[in-house]
């Protein structure tokens, strides 16, 4: 007998039986089939009403925002060429500022950092579009670029804009290219012309209040130098105040003559605050000024002549401190003898010669690149190379002050003793100095107070060095340049001469006492007679061949051999100590110091 749960199983049995689920798996199959037809709007049969797009939808691929960076761009590269700004920039005969990056960068290699940085004036366009009327770009423009195959930073001003003042920029975009570089151990080169702090009364009424000026990016130039990450600038306009302090922190500054000058503050500045007036640009502090006195190292014919200075120094130089300078081909023989320099020493020991004649034979052809010339004469310092590698150049200048070194020549020394230790490069120096600078203008202007300087940077300084003394090392500052390195590394020429004092002077110090005493007994015939006697003397015992049998100076050498001779000395610098110094600078046992 069977109850209603059996009525209720057998019922359920049936639903569910094989036939019943393969029915209902087609009718879902089927519906699924007509709801994927339907929605096909690709079907041959299928029609469907497209929806229209409302007033403010937005681009799919973004080109609204595309256009809108294509048109900022485009007011930037086209600046209004009747804008006041722009006109007086060209009347003054200076390139514009994209003029300049294209002239100094390698072609195709212009990189722009920060393009539609600026002021933007708006127009709405619909509820979410708008597009820009107007565009007044920052005035400095930074980046990257190629110089000769290097890849470098860049800072630019724009003096059509705002003359150059920081204020008329987002100063966080040059303190970025400062850090980039320091992080990236890349070159950084800056175009000066303008770029004061901006400072004005009327940002006081703007802010509603005076700031205590800051100093953004300080540190990261200071880290720079001190890092050995080439830092270099050109004055291609008027350097202003903190335009003016960047130009000259860097390693190496150049000026373009025809348009460039340096301040800390202009001439109407002046006029109110020392009563100095009507001075032009270039009176107050154009080429005649900073070129010759130590502000900025090198003058350049114009600007053209200061974007290929800005690629010659790069080209000695490392990218970072941590590296070894770079090695170029060169088809001059190292082993070359140069028979002229046999003659170039008069023997007459109060005859001048070309000292950069001695230089440019010595070194590889062409590749002496001077630093300073305009200024500290009595020193001359560069860079040059042997058998293709990079080295520093010092040599005393006997054409000025015999050579003595005055307060301006130990200045310029001593910054080139940083310059090459900061940078590795190994330094050739030619000797032929009476001493330091004597006389009242060599003590009013500090000459012992910068010698001093100078004599503790070239025992700080850790660079290979190597002397070739060619005639003169007398006193404190001949000791000072060939005692500094332990061990020596120097070789001196037949001409070379040395002592305490120089023979003119020391005999009368010498033999005071006597030649009053013969001049007293005799007269003055008889004092001229016994000086010659002692000086005869005195000239036969230096016999350069004398100090060498002593070993009180390691060779005397054949002028003619000097090139093969320090050319082998740089190829063993190159492979022994400089690899072992990058090691030491990367590890921190080694700190050299610029600033």
């Amino acid at each position: 007998m069977m109850g209603d749960d059996g009525d209720e199983r057998s019922n359920v049995a049936k639903t569910d039986g094989p036939q019943s689920r393969t029915e209902t798996a087609t009718s879902r199959a089927a519906q699924l089939t007509e709801h994927l037809t339907s929605s096909n709007t690709d079907g041959p049969n299928i029609s469907r009403r497209r929806r229209k797009p409302k007033p403010d939808d937005l681009p799919a691929d973004y080109s609204d925002i595309l256009g809108q960076l294509k048109q900022l761009r485009t007011f930037a590269a086209n600046p209004d060429p009747t804008k006041t700004g722009y006109v007086r920039h060209r009347e003054a005969g200076k390139l514009w500022v994209r003029d300049r990056i294209e002239q100094l960068l390698d072609k195709g290699s212009f990189r722009e950092v920060g393009s539609v940085t600026g002021k933007v004036n708006w127009k709405q366009t619909g509820p979410l579009t708008e597009e820009p009327l107007d565009f007044q770009p920052s005035n400095n423009i930074n980046g990257f670029g190629k110089l000769r195959g290097r890849r470098i930073c860049f800072s630019a001003d724009d003096f059509t804009i705002r003359a150059g003042h920081a204020d008329g920029a987002l100063f966080a975009k040059t303190v970025y290219m400062e850090q980039l570089a320091l992080k990236m151990k890349m070159p950084i080169v800056k175009l000066v012309d303008g770029s004061s702090g901006g400072g004005s009364v009327t940002t006081i009424v703007t802010n509603g209040y005076a700031y205590i000026p800051p100093l953004q990016g300080a540190h990261e130039i200071v880290a720079q130098l001190n890092a050995g990450i080439p830092n270099l600038g050109a004055a291609l306009g008027t350097a202003i105040g903190l335009g003016a302090a960047r130009l000259v922190a860097c390693h190496f500054s150049v000026m373009a003559g025809d348009v460039g000058s340096l301040f800390n503050a202009g001439p109407s500045v002046v006029a109110n605050a020392t009563f100095e007036e009507g001075l032009s640009f270039a009176e107050l502090g154009g080429p005649a000024v900073h070129c010759t006195n130590g502000t900025i190292d090198n003058l350049a014919v114009n600007e053209a002549g200061c974007f290929e200075q800005l690629r010659d120094v790069l080209s000695y130089l490392p990218n970072c401190g941590t590296q070894i300078p770079p090695c170029i081909p060169t088809d001059d023989a190292v082993d070359r003898v140069s028979p002229e320099l046999r003659t170039l020493i008069p023997r007459k020991r109060e005859r001048m010669y070309d000292v950069r004649k001695l230089i440019t034979t010595v070194v590889d052809n062409g590749s002496f690149f001077e630093i300073g010339a305009l200024w500290g004469r009595c020193a001359i310092v560069g860079l040059a190379r042997l058998g293709g590698k990079a080295i520093g150049v010092i040599a005393n200048n006997a054409e000025v002050l015999t050579g003595a070194l005055d307060a301006q020549g130990s200045q310029k020394i001593t910054r080139h003793l940083k310059f090459c230790d900061i940078f590795n490069l190994p330094i050739l120096q030619f000797v032929d100095v009476p001493g330091y600078a004597i006389g009242t203008v060599a003590e009013r202007t500090a000459t012992m107070r910068w010698g001093v300087e100078l004599w503790k940077t070239y025992y700080t300084t850790t660079v290979p060095l190597f002397n070739v003394v060619v005639r003169k090392a007398y006193g404190v500052a001949g000791g000072v340049m060939v005692e500094c390195r332990d061990p020596h590394t120097r070789v001196a020429w037949p001409s070379g001469e040395w002592g305490s004092l120089p023979l003119e002077g020391g005999i009368e110090v010498g033999h005071s006492a006597e030649l009053r005493r013969v001049e007293k007994e005799g007269g003055v015939e008889a004092r001229k007679a016994r000086y010659g006697e002692l000086e005869t003397t005195y000239r036969r015992l230096m016999n350069p061949v004398r100090t060498a049998n002593a070993f009180s100076v390691e060779e005397i050498i054949d002028p003619a051999d000097t090139r093969s001779l320090v050319s082998e000395w740089c190829r063993m610098v190159y492979e022994t100590e400089l690899p072992e110094r990058v090691i030491r600078r990367v590890t921190g046992q080694l700190q050299p110091v610029f600033a």
